[in-house]
């Protein structure tokens, strides 16, 4: 029942809850295990990110300090690239593979960590999520909302086997800060909501404006009673000095002077005045409501212009600083970091479909659950923020599809009652049709592309897979010892983690300028080419030309370098070496010529 306050036998977390969490998380993790088998075997991660988090630990295991980002294989002639990832996501792999080479090797040991820190970070979302839904709903919807997250492509996606990249962990810490949000103890929970927001933006700043809508909803609860106050209080101290500890901790000498992609003294500054700022106003007695709101602004807007004083990079985001030949050719190009106008339909449906639903569940719970109202309304406050940014930028709808879970598992229990009930027949097949477009949201479009008539050869496919075989590439690319390669930004992470040699550049921002040498040199006449590459030392060119990166550099320089490799035509001072890799995979030394 919906209607009736929910009674949380035994606590949060009993025997009940736990035995269910582990048989979702055994669940989903052995058909991920099958449908990623291939992969694995053929140790073909996701994404060139989870590659080269692998090359950034084993710098680690094998002596760089904690402290030092720097790749010193990319750009090797421009002293490195000082990565602005974070030690906090490499913390547990490392751990795992140090644990287990003395029994296993380095190779095994690698391959089980690859594997099973993805899906351990899906048990501790599973088991936030169930929490949450505890909390909020009582025991009988847990298992709702277990179903619906092992249902929820983005989150899938994200914590798939050797997709070894942070985005799991921000959705971790974002559950847990929402679960701090909907504590019973003020004081615990805005403690627990800072902290875990501090441990997300020292692994990124993409959730500085999930802190933002967090801090926001403490604000409105400050507004509606003031009793509320200590939600922004602690919420606002635990974000600086989490925020402080972290840094100190893990990104002391990592900042970049050019990039504001890290948290930064400009950040701690902020975040500190925030606090401060708030803890004034505490004191002072509760006036009128516009008064206060005004108040509240005030110290907001202090803590913005704080941090902008300090470093006015900050005003543009992380990618301010970004070269624009690489903006234009590179960035604009990351789908996962555009809006979600731009994405294929599918992609469109896993998100806006769970997300909205989830918004109009807490709207309508917040009506009909006279008890709990103002935590329904805070938490379609908290959804909205969330599913607004997931709008803006596509990578970041994971969070709102997975915090939505809890409210959407009382519609799916509101629409499976009605199901049961066997009211009349139409009716019953329209309500099991919904509930399957909210479990799986991309219903629609595989019907409609399995309907639609095949294009013939006229038509444009999208390059879906590669032929180019890279597990048969690897022995000959660790045959060929040290030595810079020429190589595609994409591929480029691949190539540190399969061999000794050092690559131009990779697909990350703080190495602009040798990024926009590798788009130069493959959009440039194959003579400046030639010029380039031979005053930088480079021994190698790579390329596999059925990708969309080289494809790229085709359409905008027709008569460019890379254009005549795809064509066929080869120019003099690259001579090929053998691989079984497939027609498309090409390694080539570069020669001096006479």
């Amino acid at each position: 029942m919906l209607y009736a306050k929910p009674t949380v036998p035994g606590g949060l977390v009993d025997g009940a809850l736990l035995r269910l969490v582990a048989f979702a998380t055994l669940a989903v993790a052995a058909i991920l295990l099958v449908a990623t088998y291939p992969a694995i075997v053929a140790g073909q991660f996701p994404d060139p990110d989870d590659e080269l988090r692998l090359v950034q630990v084993r710098d680690w295991l094998g002596g760089q300090g904690w402290f030092d980002l720097t790749l010193r294989r990319v750009d090797s002639a421009g002293g490195g690239v000082a990565m602005h990832w974070s030690r906090l996501v490499d913390l547990p792999l490392g751990l795992a593979i140090a644990a287990l080479t003395p029994l296993l090797g380095a190779g095994a040991a690698e391959s089980i960590a690859v594997v099973a820190v993805p899906l351990l970070t899906l048990g501790a979302i599973l088991l936030l999520g169930a929490i949450l839904t505890k909390r909020m709903l009582g025991p009988e919807a847990v298992g709702f909302a277990l179903l619906i997250m092992a249902m929820t492509v983005p989150l899938l996606h994200q914590t798939r086997p050797l997709r070894i990249d942070h985005h799991g962990w921000q959705i971790a810490l974002a559950l847990l800060a929402t679960n701090g949000v909907f504590a019973r103890n003020p004081r615990g929970g805005a403690w627990t909501a800072g902290l875990a927001l501090s441990a997300w933006l020292a692994i990124s700043l993409e959730g500085l404006p999930m802190a933002a809508v967090v801090m926001g909803v403490f604000a409105l609860r400050w507004l509606r009673d003031p009793d509320g106050r200590a939600w922004l209080l602690h919420g606002s101290a635990g974000l600086a000095l989490g925020s402080a500890f972290f840094f100190v901790t893990t990104r002391l000498g990592a900042a970049s002077p050019v990039f504001c992609d890290t948290l930064k003294g400009a950040h701690l500054l902020a975040f500190g005045a925030g606090a401060l700022g708030v803890a004034a106003l505490s004191r002072l007695e509760p006036k009128h409501f516009a008064l206060d709101a005004a108040l509240l602004a005030a110290v907001g807007a202090m803590s913005g212009s704080a941090m902008l004083l300090i470093d006015p990079s900050c005003a543009g985001g992380g990618f301010e600083g970004l070269d624009p030949v690489v903006k234009r050719i590179w960035y604009d190009s990351v789908t996962e970091g555009l809006p979600i106008w731009r994405q294929r339909p599918a992609d469109m449906l896993h998100v806006l479909v769970p997300g909205l639903a989830a918004l109009a569940a807490a709207v309508w719970l917040a009506r009909v659950r006279q008890w709990d109202r103002e935590d329904w309304v805070d938490y379609a406050v908290l959804l909205a923020g969330a599913l607004a940014i997931g709008v803006l930028v596509m990578r970041a709808g994971a969070v709102a599809v997975v915090i939505g879970a809890v409210p959407l598992a009382a519609l799916v229990k509101e629409l499976y009652g009605r199901i049961r009930a066997k009211g009349r027949p139409l009716h019953t097949v329209a309500l099991a049709w919904v509930l399957a477009i909210l479990l799986v949201p991309s219903i629609p479009v595989t019907i409609a592309a399995a309907l639609a008539p095949k294009k013939g050869a006229a038509g444009v496919a999208e390059n879906i897979a590669t032929s180019c075989d890279y597990a048969a590439a690897a022995p000959a690319l660790k045959a060929l010892g040290q030595g810079e390669a020429l190589a595609p930004l994409d591929i480029s992470p691949w190539v540190l983690m399969e061999s000794d040699l050092s690559v131009v550049a990779t697909g990350h921002h703080r190495g602009s300028p040798a990024m926009r040498t590798v788009i130069e040199t493959f959009m440039a006449s194959p003579q400046d080419a030639h010029r380039v590459l031979t005053a930088r030392g480079t021994k190698y060119l790579i390329l596999c030309d059925d990708l969309g990166e080289p494809d790229i550099y085709r359409r905008e320089a027709p008569s460019g370098l890379a254009a005549q490799l795809m064509a066929g035509r080869v120019p003099a001072w690259l001579r090929e070496i053998d691989t079984d890799a497939g027609a498309a995979f090409h390694i080539w030394r570069i020669r001096d010529l006479p």
